[in-house]
Formats: structure tokens, sequence, C-alpha cells
């Protein structure tokens, strides 16, 4: 007989204290807490291209662009999770004092050969929890492609964008954003094998 593992789970309070003074940003699924990795250059510069293209169209509206250091609450029956998507857009913001935000509209997460499963599986299923949302993106590194799973009713429906002459009509927070800019400079380079983002 083996013996069962036991989990020290961290609380709610002290993850987000702990977060406030940790060098390495963790996320956290109900009590447990992973350190996140490091990213590539290319990640870098699509995600400030994605940062720059849709928070210059939104100036003077009511959504704003955050970058991954704004941390997601998504609450469901079973569990607390935190995420640090790469992007989001809020809409309705939680109180300035707030260390995280509830009601994201739109959020984008970049993907890499160590994220890709996580980001298309675990993350998305909870982020298509969140009855705020209303636009989940997932921006590929090595060519010009972003999938975009976008609410439709109670679902969500599946488009797939490529090429940098095309462009994600994000009418639900009144923003087109051309694949052209959120690639602008990237050198599409493949992954090496042990990359961590």
């Amino acid at each position: 007989m083996t013996a069962a593992v036991k989990w020290n789970l961290v609380s709610v309070e002290d993850y987000l204290s702990g977060e406030l003074v940790s060098s390495v940003r963790h996320e956290y699924l109900g009590g447990v807490v992973h350190a996140m990795a490091g990213a590539r250059v290319v990640h870098n510069d699509i995600t400030s291209n994605v940062h720059l293209a849709v928070g210059s169209r939104l100036r003077g509206k009511p959504c704003r662009v955050y970058s991954s250091d704004m941390k997601i609450r998504i609450r469901r029956d079973d569990q607390v999770t935190f995420y640090y998507p790469d992007l989001s857009v809020i809409c309705r913001s939680n109180p300035a004092t707030d260390l995280f935000q509830d009601e994201p509209a739109v959020i984008f997460e970049v993907l890499s050969k160590a994220t890709r499963r996580i980001d298309t599986g675990e993350k998305k299923d909870a982020y298509l929890t969140i009855p705020s949302l209303q636009v989940y993106a997932v921006v590929e590194q090595d060519s010009p492609l972003i999938i975009v799973f976008r609410r439709s009713g109670k679902k969500f429906e599946r488009e797939v964008h490529s090429g940098l002459d095309a462009s994600i009509s994000l009418a639900e927070i009144g923003v087109d954003l051309p694949l052209a800019e959120v690639y602008d400079r990237v050198e599409f380079t493949p992954e090496p094998d042990n990359d961590a983002g």
C-alpha cells in the first residue's frame, strides 16, 4: 500500500501577501502555488505590440489594457484560481487597492512550447467560465496566427486569424487589431526544444 501525498495548501490571503514581496510571480490553483518561468525576447515583443496596439485604441474609452503583472481571479464552486495572463482588457475594474481583477472582457496569452498545453487546456477552460469574458485569444510566436474564442450566447466559437494582412475585430471593446501590428518587427524562428517561454 502506498502513502497518500499530503498537500500543504496555501490560503488565498497568504498567497496574495506573498506575491507582494516575491521576486518571482506565482499562479494559484485552489491552494497550490506554481512559480512562473521567464519568456523569450519574441514573446515579449509580441506582448508589447499587442499592449501598444490595443491600449492606443482604447485611449479615452472605458476599457483598459493590463500587462502580465495583473492577476485574474477566477472563483468557481470547487476552488479559487489566480492566473497572470500575458494581457487582459478590463472594462469594469476592481477597486484600485486590489491586487487582481475579477471581470476581464478580453484575455491574450502568447503561446510557447512550454505553455501551450496549459494555455490551450487548463487556462482556457478556466478563463471561459468567467461570466464577463467575451474573447480569449491565443497568439502564436512562430507564425502570424491568432486563435480567438469568442462568446456567442452561452458558448464560445473558435475563430482562426492568420497572415499579416488579417485583422481581428474586437467589437466587444471597440477595437480592430491588425496582425501586422501584433507581429511588427517579429522574426519568426522555431523555438528550441528546451524553451521555457
